[in-house]
């Protein structure tokens, strides 16, 4: 991701400081809460080991993973530490237990997207956010106001969290989605399922994030189903009236 500002930080150091601070601060609030919430709900449905385990904390640093860590600056989008969850111990059943701790990421994300876009709904701040091209030029060659400022960042943390909400979404292996299916199945179908995940699922997963790449972007079937979705979503948190993916 670092490398998408390349030029940027050639032009204007300080332009470049804020449109990857936009974006760094988003990804890691969107991380974070994202793991906090697995991690609290599991607590409140009965299983100590995230609690015992430091995981119910907003702070970044019980949730970062190294690895993600350094993906998050070089391509723009890393990983948080799984959060440890015994499902045997949660009071609603392992399976529905699961389902509910792996679905509470995903909607954290929505719901911070959704505090981030009220003053973008409102028209207290601009839609701009720190992937657009057009706010890179506004900054560069125009003069900022503190609310602008302000659009940048709120539009950022809006616009990544519900990228996150909508990935982790994804019935694969090891994304959130994959836990919540099995609660629709039955015993035995979801055993089959989850045997399934365990042995393709990330490698499925893998397949349809380089396929873009591998097809010079003629074949992205991934972001093709997301993008809809996203649009649709970031039209209801921020009350934008365009696509923020065309």
């Amino acid at each position: 991701m670092i490398f998408i500002y390349a030029d940027l930080l050639r032009e204007d150091p300080v332009a470049f400081l804020v449109f990857f601070g936009a974006v760094v601060v988003a990804l890691l609030a969107g991380i974070s809460f994202h793991e906090f919430s697995h991690a609290y709900l599991a607590n409140a449905l009965g299983d100590p080991t995230p609690r015992l385990a430091g995981r119910v904390s907003l702070n970044p640093l019980a949730h970062l993973d190294p690895a993600g860590t350094v993906m998050l600056f070089l391509v723009g989008f890393g990983w948080g530490k799984p959060v440890p969850v015994n499902g045997r111990l949660l009071r609603n059943g392992e399976k529905a237990g699961m389902a509910m701790v792996a679905a509470a990421g995903p909607l954290s994300n929505f719901l911070l997207a959704a505090l981030a876009g009220l003053p973008l709904k409102f028209g207290l701040v601009p839609w701009l956010p720190a992937f657009d091209s057009r706010a890179v030029n506004r900054f560069i060659f125009g003069t900022w106001n503190p609310d602008e400022y302000l659009g940048l960042f709120l539009s950022t943390i809006a616009l990544v969290s519900i990228i996150l909400g909508v990935f982790n979404l994804i019935p694969l292996f090891p994304l959130d989605g994959h836990r919540v299916v099995p609660a629709f199945l039955s015993d035995r179908a979801a055993h089959a399922y989850n045997e399934f995940q365990a042995r393709w699922g990330m490698g499925l997963l893998f397949l349809l994030l380089i396929l873009p790449f591998l097809t010079g972007g003629r074949f992205g079937p991934l972001f093709t189903v997301m993008r809809p979705i996203i649009n649709a979503l970031a039209r209801v948190f921020t009350g934008i009236d365009t696509d923020v993916f065309g």
